[in-house]
């Protein structure tokens, strides 16, 4: 059954059902497997860590513990859970912790026995890349922090560990896609020593921080809808990208790469077209201006005549990819298991010296407290020598 805030995403991304029916014809092993199964979710208040943690939550697992960073978003999903879905018997708990920092190794020292741990923690912003020190962190959140996190679900002896990888993996040409594909080459890693699956797919419609999250702020306080018009995205729903981390996690085998199927069923769209959809949802005809500034002046008188004023410009910016893909023609696939997922198979394959040299260079970064992007990057390539980044001086900050 399709939620009414799914059925408006739905809509707005051009599409009329949710695509994964996979998890339909699995319900009952999954509802066998989590029943008597502990979990632990690590950035579990943000879109997608919420939408997984309502899809174990549902199926009454036996443990549920959910660590974020964000108190407020965890006060949030509570209040959510309690009123879409109640109450279970087994264990429920959240916990506002850095997973980078002490308190929480000494909070899974305290316990730590989880069957399942999904990390859903990560830096996803291209915008993030631009300094040198929120890219540091990147490094720290998507990387080193995924491998502290395994690191310890080996000593407890958890059964599987699930994190998040993205499209932007295959191939990368922005500093996001390539941590999280550095990421991957570390899982391969540690899957001789605990199963590992994860997931990469397309955009989650409206998750925090998206551009489309961005068109409710806009609205709200009453300013232009800014949006690329030229570059085209597959979108899964919030309710989607839970169902396939939670198949990814309960059905992957150690090294699985899932992903959602290309299909007639998941269409492609620019952010100007949704842009429309969505302003025309609200009983809003967008009227296209020529420059931020026409559009900040207009927002003062539009409105009323039932005009939102829009603009929508090519891209430009630093890390923006033309096309989108979830693997790559070197990797090898299993299109038959399920009928709309696909799966990554993969070997460990690692070069463990690789791997030891750029987590040694990046800790002396750190400890020298001086370090520039230039520095990131040239490690980067030494990770991935075909990585296809080029800086053009031009990032997302600097427009509307």
């Amino acid at each position: 059954m399709i939620d009414k805030i799914t059925e408006k995403f739905l809509k707005f991304i051009n599409r009329d059902e949710l695509l994964f029916d996979d998890i339909d014809h699995h319900s009952q092993p999954l509802i066998n497997e989590i029943c008597i199964s502990k979990f632990l979710i690590i950035g579990g208040a943000g879109s997608i860590g919420q939408a997984v943690v309502k899809e174990i939550f549902k199926r009454n697992p036996k443990k549920l513990h959910v660590v974020d960073i964000s108190e407020n978003n965890l006060t949030e999903l509570v209040r959510d859970i309690r009123s879409s879905f109640g109450y279970i018997k087994g264990d429920f708990k959240t916990f506002a912790l850095d997973i980078g920092s002490i308190e929480y190794d000494a909070f899974i020292k305290s316990d730590g026995k989880y069957d399942y741990v999904l990390n859903l923690s990560a830096l996803k912003h291209v915008r993030s890349e631009e300094d040198p020190f929120t890219l540091m962190r990147m490094i720290d959140v998507n990387i080193f922090n995924t491998d502290k996190t395994i690191r310890q679900s080996i000593d407890n002896g958890t059964k599987k560990y699930f994190c998040v990888s993205t499209d932007k993996a295959a191939n990368p040409i922005n500093m996001m896609g390539a941590s999280k594909r550095i990421m991957e080459m570390f899982l391969m890693r540690r899957s001789l020593d605990i199963n590992i699956s994860t997931a990469r797919f397309a955009n989650v419609a409206f998750s925090d921080g998206s551009l489309l999250h961005g068109f409710n702020q806009r609205i709200e306080k009453r300013q232009p809808i800014s949006a690329p018009s030229d570059i085209k995205r597959y979108f899964v729903t919030p309710q989607e990208s839970g169902e396939l981390c939670l198949m990814s996690c309960i059905f992957g085998e150690n090294r699985d790469i899932f992903f959602p199927k290309l299909s007639e069923s998941l269409h492609l769209i620019s952010f100007a077209d949704i842009a429309i959809k969505y302003l025309n949802d609200k009983g809003f005809e967008p009227y296209l201006c020529n420059t931020e500034d026409e559009a900040r002046e207009l927002i003062k008188t539009l409105p009323e005549q039932g005009k939102w004023p829009c603009l929508f410009t090519k891209s430009d910016t630093t890390g923006e990819k033309d096309f989108e893909e979830f693997y790559t023609d070197k990797e090898t696939l299993d299109m038959d298991r399920f009928k709309n997922l696909g799966v990554i198979k993969n070997e460990p394959e690692y070069n463990e010296t690789q791997l030891n040299n750029f987590e040694d260079t990046i800790r002396q970064l750190k400890s020298s407290m001086n370090w520039d992007k230039k520095s990131i990057v040239n490690e980067f390539f030494k990770m991935i020598p075909k990585f296809g980044y080029h800086d053009n001086g031009k990032y997302l900050d600097g427009k509307m």
